[in-house]
């Protein structure tokens, strides 16, 4: 058996586009169960498959990064890219497995809307990461990220209010108030996680500028 004295080259950019990818996927299956609300059971099932393939391919980044002796970008960056992207697609997958397991009759208008915000920021991170392989400007992704968030921080105020300020008269719209406080929470932390990844990628770009 020969031994290579080289190096082995891991190509870090690669799998995050990969892992971005299944973000991309999955942000994009649940746009479709909010907007078309057609075939959930087997939507979140993807989702789940994706999530599941999405930690696969986390391992397998932090696994490479432990056996890697040079790396394109710093260690800690390499790391925080990863689980940030992790987070992401977890708090996707925590989205549709409440959606699923609620058995709604309609959603809400201002969820499908956050939902599809969620969507965007994710194209921008898209764009960040492949801009940051070939050391280009993330600015002005980051800052149409930063004008989607705040935008996405009054819809979801907004929506919190009418919901709370509904009749809980009785038990099925008490319920349904319990419903949706949990998942606008999580489509707000899905945001946030998504936001966070913008900012880490903005960071490593501004220091290998």
């Amino acid at each position: 058996m020969s031994i290579s004295f080289f190096p082995k080259i891991v190509k870090f950019f690669d799998l995050f586009e990969k892992q971005n990818s299944i973000v991309k996927d999955a942000v994009v299956t649940l746009e479709s169960i909010f907007k078309d609300f057609k075939d959930v059971p087997a939507k979140c099932e993807h989702i789940n498959r994706l999530e599941t393939e999405g930690d696969n391919l986390s391992r397998e980044i932090s696994t490479q990064l432990a056996l890697t002796f040079i790396t394109p970008l710093d260690r800690e960056d390499i790391h925080a890219i990863n689980m940030a992207q992790e987070d992401v697609i977890n708090m996707i997958k925590a989205i549709s497995s409440r959606v699923g397991l609620y058995h709604f009759k309609t959603l809400e208008v201002a969820a499908i809307e956050l939902v599809e915000n969620l969507k965007m920021i994710v194209t921008e991170t898209e764009h960040m990461i492949k801009n940051l392989s070939s050391k280009k400007e993330v600015e002005e992704h980051s800052k149409n990220v930063n004008r989607i968030k705040n935008e996405s921080d009054m819809q979801l105020l907004v929506a919190l209010g009418e919901l709370y300020e509904s009749d809980p008269s009785t038990h099925e719209k008490f319920l349904h108030i319990i419903k949706w406080t949990q998942i606008y929470d999580r489509i707000e932390q899905a945001l946030e996680k998504a936001e966070v990844l913008t900012n880490i990628i903005e960071g490593i770009s501004i220091k290998n500028a």
